[in-house]
């Protein structure tokens, strides 16, 4: 018979040393050789991204390629990704990448010490004018990129960088190819090296609201002509690719779902590969996302689903569609070589791995884990798809994961506690997966359900539109609703329901708190509470997103004040913890100190903790355990259970 102990209160071997130090975010990775490079994130380096050569036919260590104080992470569109690339030709042994302090592009020789920088200085009071991104092979010894000018008004566009450190110090070596656009992403070339395709948008969309899929001819020293062959304001063009070099193959959702499509430039004619209402796409919060790969100039190798994804190959001429059954819940396929397929995949019991499959046999092996020790499988929570109608009768979509620890259970007619998570973005999805965070609370008797509301990716663009000019309104009726529906089936204890989110998932987290008394405790990680001070003072990217989540600004001034929750913040009657970066420049610390303010005026209890040299996000491991504990201590004070976190004052 299994132990009662009251919930919350479970003994648990998951602590969040091991959440923080034992997690290391991967990326990108690429063959070379016999060997598979792998991008890797260094929580104890505060943060610092590097690259990691692992052998795959011997027992021989991994070894780090690009060496302190280098950090591969770009900054275009302030999210960066694509931040690297194996450059292939002449120079086998050659990294090209972005560096973070300067976001000047730098060629790493592999073997040895020190970087050529390829790209001149572009500081300007401390920040730098020019990034790039995204990096692709180019003639005559050269890569492609995106670069994002700040010198004047923002621009992006897509430039020719030479190899030779000529451009080291003068920019005007570096070739620009395309017209300016606010934004562009994509940059491909033809395998010839004749044509070019790109994919742009303008403000005010975002990239998962409408893009243009571009087509030029690669020929003279000056900028190119383009032809506009897919997408619209109302269509989101994904990832480009050449099949051959009659055949450009996309993503669109003109139907409604991310779907796979050809374009053959001859005929100009577009055909859908696949009719499905499933997405094979997600949204570009990061340039170089993406969805598939070419296996062959016959077949592509596609991630797809709704909540979970699956691995299916696309017949290119049929447009069949074959499964190819493999035990995970994300694939995320990046390359191919010789019949193996390199992916980065999830399981609810090995986390995030990197992973080669054989396409032959669906024989699977890791080749680098984000879990460097994985827990005692006795303290890891199931997933369960959850489903519930919100007021108006629409279907809301979560996660749940019940508190679970083999031998434990709760006292006797005793409900658990739950915290609610809502994911950031808030175009995003929680998605299932072996969660070191989600299990340092369920093994510790601490229910979680984590919510894709109205507005998350993944259920196609009308789900997605749910949340057009409704931010604040959808999201929060919609993590109700699924409350609710867990407290009427007996899963969670109405008294003790806590809600927790970061960025976009902390606005909905505030907007909850004022509008609502489901919760009985919120914790906001660098939330967005001032709508106005967020459409003012943001980065370019997100600087109209604001338009279609609630509405034209200034014209619509009046409801980004009535929307706010920094306007709203008497109406909050339960515990608060605000967790924020001092160097944040997404939402402004300026945000949560007002938050903390009212709520110290009005005698709320609360918390309120800064962290020095954190941005939007966490990524030094002293400042992740630092807030983890605090928010297990914070649950532990307001739901009554004891936990072995250190305790924090409240004010």
């Amino acid at each position: 018979m299994p132990s009662k102990l009251p919930y919350g209160s479970w003994p648990s071997t998951i602590s969040a040393h091991d959440v923080a130090a034992g997690t290391k975010p991967l990326g990108g990775a690429s063959f070379h050789g016999q060997n598979v490079i792998v991008q890797e994130g260094r929580p104890a380096e505060g943060g610092r991204i590097t690259l990691v050569s692992y052998p795959l036919d011997s027992q021989e260590e991994p070894t780090e390629l690009i060496s302190k104080p280098y950090n591969v992470r770009s900054r275009v569109h302030e999210y960066g990704g694509a931040s690297w690339k194996l450059v292939t030709g002449r120079l086998q042994d050659a990294i090209v990448f972005s560096n973070f302090a300067d976001q000047r592009v730098y060629l790493q020789q592999l073997g040895q010490v020190t970087p050529i920088a390829l790209t001149p200085d572009s500081m300007s009071d401390g920040n730098p004018q020019l990034r790039f991104a995204e990096f692709i092979d180019g003639p005559n010894r050269t890569v492609l990129a995106i670069m994002e000018d700040l010198r004047a008004e923002p621009v992006r566009h897509i430039v020719q960088i030479p190899l030779d450190g000529s451009a080291g110090q003068d920019a005007t070596r570096i070739r620009v190819l395309t017209a300016p656009a606010r934004f562009v992403a994509a940059p491909r070339l033809s395998p010839s090296g004749t044509m070019l395709a790109w994919i742009s948008w303008e403000h005010p969309n975002m990239p998962w609201d409408g893009t243009k899929l571009h087509l030029a001819e690669v020929s003279g020293n000056g900028q190119l002509e383009d032809t506009v062959i897919a997408g619209a304001e109302d269509i989101s063009i994904m990832q480009p690719e050449w099949v051959d070099e009659n055949r450009i193959a996309y993503l669109s959702d003109e139907s409604g779902w991310w779907n796979p499509y050809i374009h053959q430039v001859s005929s100009a004619r577009a055909t859908r590969l696949v009719d499905r209402a499933a997405e094979f796409a997600g949204p570009l919060w990061q340039v170089g996302s993406a969805w598939y790969v070419l296996e062959d100039q016959r077949t592509l190798l596609c991630s797809y689903g709704t909540g979970t994804t699956k691995l299916a190959r696309v017949h290119a001429l049929t447009g069949g569609l074959e499964d190819l059954p493999l035990p995970f819940t994300r694939v995320r396929p990046l390359q191919v070589r010789d019949g193996w397929l390199l992916a980065g995949t999830s399981s609810m019991t090995d986390g995030e791995q990197i992973t080669l499959v054989n396409l032959d046999t669906l024989e699977h092996r890791p080749v680098a884990g984000s879990i460097a020790r994985l827990p005692d499988p006795a303290m890891l929570p199931q997933v369960e798809e959850f489903e519930c109608a919100n007021e108006v009768g629409q279907a809301v979509h979560a996660l749940l994961y019940r508190p679970r620890q083999e031998g434990l259970t709760g006292l006797d007619g005793e409900l658990p506690p739950f915290v609610t998570f809502v994911h950031g973005g808030p175009t995003a999805q929680a998605a299932a997966t072996l969660n070191a965070t989600i299990a340092y609370y369920t093994s510790r008797g601490i229910g979680v359900v984590d919510v894709n509301y109205g507005g998350s990716t993944g259920y196609g663009r009308d789900y997605r539109n749910r949340l057009r000019g409704q931010w604040g309104v959808v999201d929060v009726a919609d993590t109700v609703s699924v409350i609710k529906a867990l407290v009427a089936r007996g899963i969670a204890d109405p008294a003790r329901i806590g809600i927790e989110g970061g960025s976009a998932g902390g606005w909905t987290v505030l907007s909850a708190l004022t509008s609502s008394e489901v919760f009985s405790a919120g914790i906001s990680r660098y939330g967005v509470a001032d709508l106005v001070a967020l459409v003012q003072d943001t980065h370019d990217f997100e600087s109209q997103y604001m338009f279609s989540l609630v509405g034209p600004y200034p014209e619509a001034a009046d409801l980004y004040e009535k929307r706010a929750p920094i306007n709203h913040v008497s109406k909050i009657s339960c515990p608060v913890l605000l967790l924020q970066g001092d160097e944040d420049l997404v939402v402004p610390p300026a945000q949560s100190q007002v938050v903390a303010d009212a709520l110290a005026a009005r005698g709320i209890p609360h918390a309120y903790i800064l962290f020095a040299g954190e941005q939007h996000g966490f990524r030094q491991s002293e400042n992740i355990i630092s807030a983890l504990e605090s928010s297990l201590a914070f649950y532990g004070q307001i739901f009554g259970f004891e936990t072995d976190a250190p305790a924090i004052e409240l004010s």
